[in-house]
């Protein structure tokens, strides 16, 4: 039974430096109750975290189009994805691909959560899933459709299903939610976004429990060839299992992926009052923008550097208390250049001690999606006690001179974890977990 009165939120006491002062800050603890996930190394949560854990990549060749034109012909696909099955044919076919991913991944996380929402307790569980670029197969799709057959063939569920919001939307529909629901946009920042804001919404009382992630399904031939002619992707298409090496030396590009993660937030007295398992709660969260370049980090970090140290300041933690940092880490030459000079100004001489993994490795860019599935493997990380590798690393480069957990996981006791995640635009989000304490 789900329990929606709190008459005494628990809170989490920290001191932070404010005019030159201590002041005392009580906020409102927020903890993860259910996971889910639709990826290139699974279709749940365990699968994916099993395939991560042994080093597995999720990368292979194209099959949703025929790529022999483009400059990349892989990506990391989800496979075995079977709507009709999961959703319904009717309903599937009213969904672009990313909001059946989302729908079928908050399936898994209220199950895994043990989340019932009902009559008691709808307008309090609300619902925040971010997309990077949103229906746009539906959109290519019936654009064919205008060009061969006219305007009156255009599907009259066009509009709904191409839209960014239509995610948390079809969430709502499907499972009673009915507090606040919204979508985020902040290109590969989104899904980080999508957990740190959800997480503010509980902690200023906007709601008890919120569902919250991210989701993508841009795997088409106009978006891959886009990000071809800005030499963003890799094209080693000899060796595509081989293509994603983040911190590498001879790193060429990102791999596009596609897929959804989703995590139940409530607030602590909530999941306590109704026994829910826990498996961390969420420290902090910090946004920043470089206001520097579209698509390019600024290469000294600046921007991801006082992103992480705002979630650290949110967290009211030091730097050498993280004890992982899963990095945005996406396998091209400027991005983590950049990103090891922030962790660098952010860190210190402790940066040289922290382990730090890139798992785009294994599965790829899943763009908007991409925060909020790290942000699950993060967890699962601290589950098991267990650092997921970054694969294909090979060459250091001088310019990337940390620990990057190479090649195979290893164990370790994690306690506290930073996900980073960077987008264009400039957008920076930087999320802090950690175990739960009582």
């Amino acid at each position: 039974m789900f329990f929606s009165c709190i008459t005494a939120p628990a809170k989490r006491v920290r001191f932070v430096k404010k005019y030159g002062l201590e002041e005392l800050v009580l906020k409102t603890r927020v903890v993860v109750t259910g996971l889910g996930a639709v990826s290139p190394l699974g279709l749940d949560v365990q699968s994916t975290w099993e395939s991560a854990a042994a080093g597995k990549s999720g990368v292979g060749p194209i099959t949703r189009f025929d790529a022999s034109q483009h400059e990349t012909k892989f990506a990391a696909e989800v496979k075995g994805f079977d709507p009709d099955a999961l959703l319904g044919r009717r309903d599937a076919r009213r969904m672009d691909r990313f909001v059946q991913f989302a729908v079928v991944a908050t399936g898994q996380a209220l199950k895994d959560a043990h989340l019932e929402i009902t009559d008691s307790n709808r307008d309090r569980v609300g619902a925040i899933i971010g997309t990077g670029i949103g229906g746009v197969g539906t959109v290519l799709a019936e654009a064919e459709t205008l060009r061969e057959k006219g305007p009156r063939r255009v599907s009259p569920f066009l509009v709904p299903m191409m839209l960014p919001d239509t995610a948390p939307g079809q969430v709502a529909i499907n499972f009673g939610a009915r507090g606040p629901n919204l979508s985020v946009t902040s290109a590969c920042a989104t899904g980080t976004n999508a957990v740190g804001e959800a997480c503010k919404m509980i902690q200023r009382g906007a709601a008890d429990a919120m569902i919250c992630g991210g989701a993508e399904a841009a795997l088409l031939p106009l978006i891959l060839a886009g990000f071809n002619v800005m030499t963003a992707l890799s094209t080693r298409n000899d060796d595509p299992q081989r293509a994603s090496r983040p911190f590498d030396k001879n790193r060429d590009g990102f791999v596009a992926g596609e897929g959804s993660a989703v995590l139940i937030l409530e607030s602590e007295a909530q999941a306590k009052a109704r026994g829910a398992r826990i498996y961390a709660e969420v420290l902090g969260y910090g946004l920043t923008d470089d206001a520097y370049h579209i698509s390019a980090p600024a290469e000294n970090g600046a921007g991801a550097a006082r992103c992480m140290q705002l979630a650290l300041d949110d967290a009211g933690l030091r730097p050498n208390q993280i004890d992982y940092l899963n990095a945005h880490g996406t396998s091209t030459q400027l991005n983590d250049k950049s990103e090891t000079a922030a962790v660098k100004t952010v860190f210190g001489e402790a940066a040289y001690n922290l382990a730090i993994s890139s798992t785009k490795s294994m599965h790829g860019h899943l763009l908007g999606a991409a925060g909020a599935l790290e942000s699950v493997i993060c967890i699962k990380a601290m589950q098991a006690g267990l650092l997921p590798p970054t694969i294909n690393y090979e060459t250091p480069d001088p310019q990337c001179d940390l620990n990057y957990t190479p090649n195979t996981a290893r164990p370790k006791t994690v306690s506290r974890v930073m996900s980073n995640s960077f987008g264009f635009g400039g957008h920076n989000a930087s999320i802090i977990f950690g175990k739960y304490e009582p």
